[in-house]
């Protein structure tokens, strides 16, 4: 549990976020700000506007605020990681970092995301971010998603397991670089990919296209050894043949038995 600076004393708005980060928190909300100063709304709407005019901090979300420290005050804000806990917790909803950011969380960097890819459950918009931006994908089964805590430099954030973060690349693949490049994630994440948690990943997500077309990319990745209980999972569900790229024609596209997979693009992975 979180210890709240002694802030009642102050008269200032910029007394009170200097307290706050020296108290290490580099979040709060309006409705703190109004209980804990006497000053209205409105007074600290301007005072807000103020410092945000003066780099001093940023409101990715309307009556929710980050400070900026001064080392991090030429990219306009902190990182992403030190503050999405609270962000969500403001808007009250799971969530987990996955996706590209996850993978580069894990380790793998074939490609750096130019965006903090977050999954929650319902449709949000994108949060400004200094020079970047949060992304927010919807998911109803975020809650099922198989997730791990990383401690960030402000306390920790939830972020998918290497497994769950291959399953979701597949299925987002139009928001990670591509077929090619979830292929190069993988082969990157295939060294901390668990085979037996690579199946109950693809059993929670209950996509078996998806599965089909992981464990095709895990081979071209050189880590078909890590999709062998995948493999099993997919033939017990007997889908139908799908082909690797739902949006291209599928004339002369190679039958992959193993995965039920009509592929129709080819896959490029560095050596």
């Amino acid at each position: 549990m979180r210890v709240r600076p002694q802030v009642q004393s102050l008269k200032s708005f910029p007394e009170y976020v200097d307290r706050l980060q020296q108290a290490g928190r580099y979040t709060f909300t309006r409705e703190a700000t109004t209980r804990d100063l006497p000053l209205s709304r409105v007074a600290v709407k301007r005072a807000a506007e103020r410092l945000i005019a003066q780099g001093r901090m940023i409101a990715p979300r309307r009556g929710f605020f980050v400070i900026v420290p001064l080392e991090y005050k030429s990219a306009g804000a902190p990182p992403a990681s030190w503050f999405i806990d609270d962000l969500m917790r403001f808007h009250e909803l799971p969530y987990y970092v996955g996706l590209l950011s996850a993978a580069a969380l894990h380790g793998a960097a074939a490609q750096q995301p130019q965006e903090f890819q977050v999954i929650t459950n319902r449709q949000l918009r994108p949060a400004p971010v200094g020079r970047g931006r949060i992304r927010f994908f919807m998911k109803t089964s975020v809650d099922r998603t198989p997730v791990v805590g990383v401690k960030t430099e402000t306390g920790s954030m939830r972020v998918s397991t290497p497994e769950a973060t291959a399953v979701d690349l597949v299925r987002y693949v139009g928001h990670a670089g591509g077929w090619s490049n979830v292929a190069e994630v993988l082969s990157d994440l295939a060294e901390i990919i668990h085979p037996g948690r690579l199946a109950e990943a693809a059993s929670a997500a209950a996509d078996v296209a998806a599965a089909q077309r992981l464990g095709y990319l895990m081979e071209q990745a050189g880590a078909g050894d890590k999709a062998a209980p995948l493999s099993k999972w997919v033939a017990a569900a007997q889908p139908r043949t799908v082909p690797l790229r739902p949006d291209r024609p599928v004339a002369n596209a190679v039958r992959e038995r193993r995965w039920r997979l009509l592929v129709n693009e080819q896959i490029e992975v560095s050596g």
